[in-house]
């Protein structure tokens, strides 16, 4: 009778899910922030890219110069 009050006053297994329940938590908050960011810079770099894109004359790889002309 002992063993079985000692193991219901017993909340270390309680405290041990609460943490793990805060891990996951904190876990799918990070990752929701993080997509986010992620979509926002793909946005940013593909805007900045366009327009460096336009202000040289359109995108040609950064290949320009006399390689195709004959000798």
């Amino acid at each position: 009778m002992k063993t079985l009050k000692n193991l219901l006053e017993d909340e270390s297994g309680a405290t041990a899910i609460e943490y793990g329940l805060i891990a996951a938590l904190v876990s799918v908050a990070i990752i929701t922030i993080l997509g986010t960011l992620g979509d926002n810079l793909n946005t940013t770099f593909t805007t900045v890219s366009d327009s460096l894109g336009g202000a040289s004359g359109g995108s040609s790889g950064g290949t320009s110069g006399g390689t195709t002309s004959g000798g």
